[in-house]
């Protein structure tokens, strides 16, 4: 999964660095609207403005977490 969604990333947005501690911090508005509509698609799970918290773009990985609960239906 982890390895999708930074495929997917890097094709859409290859100046930011996913491996960033901070990556929140790099991504603009419309870096972010690019990642919850990308991954809305892909994956055929609802993603909305306040999904886009620093918690859940803090990292690839929290944005992996992102991803599974919503696909688990907790999000």
């Amino acid at each position: 999964m982890k390895e999708k969604i930074r495929a997917l990333l890097e094709d859409l947005l290859p100046l930011v660095d996913l491996d960033s501690d901070f990556l929140f911090s790099e991504l603009d508005s419309l870096g972010v609207t690019t990642i919850l509509m990308t991954l809305s698609t892909e994956f055929g799970i609802e993603l909305e403005s306040k999904d886009a918290t620093p918690k859940n773009f803090k990292t690839l990985d929290s944005i992996v977490n992102m991803v599974e609960q919503k696909l688990a239906g907790k999000g």
